[in-house]
């Protein structure tokens, strides 16, 4: 005695692999993509760091040069702006980002923080 189903098993087996092999680069590509912005916020969060760093050097009246040097040690190939807003000192830091599509695109990632001037 034959089942009714068994002949519409056969049939359905060749279409769930090809749809698994459409569906498979998708999930990938999403999978990277979320991956990659994971990185870049932990990029932004290594960057905000070191701007506080920086900012804090600069209130002490360290020179710029040894608060760049600061910051490229936590973030390396960062840029630093120092400005004086009253009683602040600020650091912005700006660097492209290094991580796959993010750099394709030319993804710039910016961290300010600042500090009293003439603090200890």
């Amino acid at each position: 005695m034959r089942s009714r189903w068994g002949s519409r098993i056969g049939r359905d087996t060749g279409s769930v692999t090809a749809e698994f092999a459409l569906v498979i680069p998708a999930v990938v590509l999403v999978l990277g993509c979320c991956l990659g912005a994971i990185q870049v916020v932990g990029q932004q969060v290594r960057m905000t760091d070191a701007a506080a760093g920086a900012a804090r050097a600069l209130g002490r009246g360290e020179s710029s040069d040894h608060a760049a040097a600061l910051a490229n040690g936590a973030v390396p190939g960062v840029a630093l702006s120092a400005e004086s807003r009253g009683e602040f000192v600020c650091a912005t830091l700006s660097a492209p980002s290094g991580i796959g599509p993010f750099a394709l695109v030319g993804l710039t990632v910016t961290a300010v923080s600042c500090a009293p001037a003439g603090g200890l």
